[in-house]
C-alpha cells in the first residue's frame, strides 16, 4: 500500500501496490510478457497524494533569486521563464493524466544482473511486426518515447502500411524512472547496460531486432552495436557519434576549424564548438561530483532549471512552449518528465550514470565506435550538433540510411514523433526479412 509519510515510493511499494489492485493496463492488441514465464511482474504507477501536494507546496514556496543581468540567456535560465513554468506546475499541471497514460500501457519490471529493470513492452497486432528496442537520455525518459509507440505500433492506422509494423521496447535507464538505483560505482556504464539490453531482448524471446537512441540512448546502442550480440540487426541514432579525430583535437584545445570543412562540416564543427564552451556545465558537475546536487533534490524548482539547461537550442525551445508559442512540446510534456525525476527521487542517481562513464569510460560522446553492423543515421538541426553525411559515411561503414530533416533538436521523439516515426520505417525496412 502506497506509504504514509512523505518519503518517495519505491520501485517495489509501487509494484505491491498494483499487485494489490490487481489490474494493469494493456493497450487492444497486446499480450503481456508475463506470458513466457521469464521474470517479468506488470508494473503500474500510482503515487500518493500527499506526494503531489508536498510537490505544489514546495513549488510554491520557492525562493527566486535576483533576475539575471543581460537581456538574454547567457547567465542560463531565466528567471521570467522559470516562473512561468513554476506557476503552470503549482496551479494547472495535473500528474494524473500522465499515470494514466503511462498505466494505460503494458509495464514491466525484470532483475538483470541484480537490478531490477522497468520497461514498457508494446508488441504488434500485425504478424512479422520487426521488435524495436528505444533507449532515452538524460535529461530525459521512458516520457520522450510515448508519443511514437502508436504509430510503431499500429502503422495502418498512422500513414502506414502493415509492413511497417513494430514490436516496441521501452526501458528506463538504471538510476531512472522506475528502473533500480544501482548501489556501486561504474558497475552500470553504457557497455554495461548495453549487454543488459541484449538479455532484455533474448529474455522477451526476439532472435532478431534493432536498436534505438539519442543521447546516452545513443552511446548504449552504439556500443550494443559494437558488442553484436546475437540477433542484432542494425542501430539508428538521432545524435551520431561521428567527430573525426582531427576535429575532436582541435575542438578539445579551442583551436580554429581546419580550413578545408564542407559548409555542414563547418556548421557542426561550431555547434560543438559552441556547446563545448558554454553549454557543458551540467555535464562537467555531473561528471565529477553528481552527490553535492542536493539542492535539486530538494527544491522541484531547481531540478527543473537544472534538467531546462541542457543545451541551448532546446532551452530556447521550451522557453518560447512558456511564452505561449506553438512548438513540438507543450508545457505539460515538459512538466510530465520533470515531474517524473521528482517523483522518483532520480535527480542524482541519473546523474552518476556521468559519473561512473567518466571514471570507467567505453570512448568519447561524439567519437566514432567502429561499429560494423548496418547504421541508420537521422540528422536533426537542432541537435547539439547535426552529424554531417559525410562524417557519418566514415564512421559507419553499413550507413544504410541518412537524412537531414528540416525540423526537431535533441529531444527529436518527443518533439517531431511523426518525423521521427517515419525515419525508423525507412531506415529498418532494408533489415526486414
Amino acid at each position: 500500500m502506497p506509504p504514509t509519510s512523505l518519503s518517495t515510493p519505491t520501485r517495489r511499494e509501487l509494484l505491491a501496490a498494483t499487485a494489490a489492485a490487481g489490474a494493469i493496463g494493456m493497450l487492444a492488441g497486446t499480450r503481456s510478457a508475463e506470458a513466457n514465464g521469464d521474470g517479468f511482474s506488470p508494473f503500474s504507477v500510482n503515487f500518493p497524494e500527499d506526494q503531489l501536494d508536498d510537490l505544489r507546496r514546495r513549488v510554491a514556496a520557492t525562493r527566486w533569486p535576483d533576475k539575471e543581468t543581460v537581456a538574454d540567456d547567457t547567465q542560463g535560465v531565466q528567471l521570467a521563464t522559470i516562473q512561468k513554468l513554476a506557476k503552470h506546475w503549482a496551479t494547472d499541471y495535473d500528474w494524473r493524466k500522465m499515470e494514466a497514460r503511462l498505466n494505460a500501457l503494458p509495464q514491466f519490471i525484470t532483475e538483470i544482473d541484480g537490478l531490477d529493470i522497468h520497461f514498457i513492452h508494446v508488441r504488434s497486432k500485425h504478424k512479422n511486426a520487426l521488435p524495436l528496442i528505444v533507449t532515452h537520455g538524460w535529461p530525459g525518459s521512458i516520457i520522450e518515447q510515448l508519443k511514437i509507440i502508436e504509430p510503431l505500433t499500429d502503422p495502418t492506422a498512422h500513414g502506414g502500411s502493415e509492413e511497417d509494423a513494430f514490436d516496441v521496447v521501452i526501458p528506463s535507464l538504471p538510476g531512472y524512472g522506475f528502473s533500480g538505483k544501482p548501489t556501486g560505482s561504474g558497475n552500470w556504464n553504457p557497455p554495461r547496460i548495453a549487454h543488459a539490453w541484449a538479455t532484455l531482448m533474448q529474455r522477451l524471446g526476439y532472435t532478431k531486432f534493432v536498436a534505438q537512441g539519442g543521447d546516452w540512448g545513443n552511446a548504449v546502442t552504439e556500443l550494443m552495436a559494437v558488442q553484436e550480440p546475437a540477433g542484432l540487426l542494425g542501430i539508428h541514432t538521432n545524435m551520431a557519434a561521428t567527430v573525426p579525430a582531427d576535429i575532436a583535437k582541435a575542438l578539445a584545445a579551442g583551436g580554429m576549424p581546419p580550413a578545408d570543412l564542407s559548409p555542414d562540416e563547418r556548421r557542426a564543427f561550431d555547434q560543438l564548438d559552441d556547446f563545448y564552451k558554454n553549454g557543458l556545465g551540467y555535464a562537467i558537475e555531473m561528471n565529477n561530483r553528481p552527490q553535492t546536487l542536493y539542492g535539486i533534490v530538494d527544491s522541484p524548482v531547481g531540478l527543473a532549471a537544472w534538467m531546462l539547461d541542457h543545451d541551448i537550442r532546446s532551452y530556447r525551445m521550451i522557453a518560447r512552449v512558456f511564452d505561449g508559442e506553438p512548438e513540438g512540446l507543450t508545457k505539460d510534456d515538459i512538466l510530465d518528465n520533470v515531474t517524473l525525476y521528482w517523483l522518483t527521487n532520480t535527480a542524482i542517481s541519473s546523474a552518476r550514470l556521468y559519473w561512473d562513464n567518466a571514471h570507467h569510460p567505453s570512448g568519447g560522446f561524439f567519437d566514432p565506435r567502429g561499429i560494423k553492423i548496418p547504421v541508420a543515421v537521422s540528422a536533426f538541426p537542432d541537435e547539439i550538433y547535426q552529424a554531417p553525411q559525410s562524417w557519418a559515411e566514415k564512421a559507419y561503414p553499413k550507413l544504410i540510411h541518412y537524412n537531414r530533416l528540416p525540423k526537431g533538436g535533441h529531444f527529436a521523439a518527443w518533439e517531431q514523433p511523426m518525423a521521427f516515426t517515419a525515419e525508423l520505417r525507412t531506415a529498418f525496412r532494408p533489415l526486414r526479412q
